[in-house]
């Protein structure tokens, strides 16, 4: 069982290989913040030559970044992609923009609002931790200008999304291009406070501390090998051991893309189909009611809700019932502890962080959010098509905020 010394020495390897070089790396770490409001997970990026950095929503199933550029200061360095060029090709972009520039179909995935966005490529830094210096550049990295309007339903602040998608110009696609020789990884902890992404070479650096504790199971596609989000098959439900009695068929992906399990941090809750919702919460109900859990009145948007009086507590949150998403057999599964299944609403009240999807959700059945993959070490492997993800890290008294903010201050 790994300590918090050592999450720290390893972060401390990932990030001291560049923290002393300022514009040649091949590691890039992105510091995480959750906003309050929104539950959106948030990041800060420079373009160019611009003196403030840029506020941006991460999207995990994003294709690319993409900008409100008319409400930002344009550096010197921006430059649009021309009609025909190889960047146009390179992103799959098409149609006639502003100067002849080709552009993308830029989507704010939030609130699905969408708009012709001009394909434009500039360069790419991100500071260090404690905002001394910057510590990676990335030259003519591709991204989407898009209008104003797109950036409604966003925090406060933020100026556009930064995707992580297997995309060919998404960040860790163009991370991966950029660097040379390095794998399209990316490794990702998200939290209530503080998290974090790590690209480049700091993946393998990650991997070789938490091997032993990382989980695989593959990335799921359509027919097509087109799809861009992050899909998982899960095969069943447990909860605290019992298999739910679920129709399977929704919980397979169809020929056409639709139904399975994909992973999201743009829906702030984990969403079921309403029949493997209504399944999922009675068989919960039931679980609760044997370790003497109270129900009380459901609190929007939750439909079920218990007592705090009575729920103990425990190194990986409240004592609920434990719930499982088994993957491709009994030994690949996803241990959900109270930590990321009950969410405090009031005083005195916690409810289970599920919430109906409805019946006719045209994609996933299962849309597994941020608030259960939060303190979990995740690894998005996108050339082998594999997803690593570990038990909480509270198990090991730990959590991503620890991490980042353990680190000793010269080397982040």
């Amino acid at each position: 069982m790994a300590s918090s010394l050592q999450l720290l020495l390893i972060f401390s390897l990932i990030t001291s290989s560049f923290a002393h070089k300022p514009t040649s790396q091949n590691a890039l770490i992105l510091p995480l913040t959750k906003d309050p409001s929104t539950h959106q997970y948030l990041t800060h990026l420079y373009t160019g030559t611009t003196v403030a950095p840029t506020k941006l929503v991460v999207d995990l199933s994003g294709p690319f970044l993409w900008l409100d550029c008319a409400s930002r200061h344009v550096s010197s360095s921006h430059r649009p992609a021309p009609i025909g060029s190889l960047q146009c090709s390179r992103a799959k972009a098409t149609g006639w923009g502003s100067g002849r520039s080709c552009t993308l179909n830029t989507v704010n995935t939030i609130t699905r609002a969408a708009a012709r966005g001009d394909l434009a490529e500039d360069i790419l830094a991100v500071e260090r931790v404690d905002r001394s210096y910057r510590i990676a550049t990335v030259d003519r990295f591709l991204f989407s200008c898009a209008p104003p309007l797109l950036v409604n339903g966003l925090a406060s602040g933020a100026k556009g999304m930064l995707g992580l998608g297997r995309n060919r110009i998404s960040l860790p696609s163009q991370i991966a291009t950029s660097f040379g020789g390095v794998h399209r990884k990316f490794a990702a902890c998200l939290s209530s406070n503080d998290g974090f992404i790590v690209s480049g070479e700091g993946v393998p650096l990650l991997r070789s501390y938490a091997s032993n504790s990382l989980t695989y199971t593959p990335l799921i596609s359509n027919q097509e090998g087109t799809l861009e989000d992050y899909y998982i098959n899960v095969k069943s439900i447990k909860i605290n051991g019992k298999r739910l009695s679920l129709n399977t068929s929704k919980l397979t992906m169809d020929h056409e893309g639709n139904g399975g399990t994909k992973l999201s941090t743009i829906v702030p809750y984990t969403t079921m189909e309403t029949t493997i919702y209504e399944t999922f919460t009675k068989a919960y109900v039931t679980a609760a009611a044997a370790t003497n859990m109270t129900r009380v009145a459901s609190v929007a948007p939750f439909g079920v809700c218990f007592s705090s009086s009575g729920i103990g507590k425990t190194r990986v949150g409240p004592a609920a019932p434990a719930v499982d998403l088994v993957m491709q057999s009994e030994m690949v599964r996803w241990r959900i502890d109270g930590r990321n299944s009950m969410v405090e609403v009031s005083e005195g009240v916690m409810c289970l962080g599920f919430v109906d999807g409805g019946s006719s959700t045209p994609e996933a059945s299962i849309v597994i959010g941020g608030y259960q993959l939060e303190d979990h070490l995740l690894e998005f492997d996108l050339a082998a098509s594999m997803f690593g993800f570990s038990s909480s890290l509270l198990v090991r008294e730990s959590s991503c905020s620890d991490v980042l903010h353990s680190m000793p201050r010269e080397s982040i």
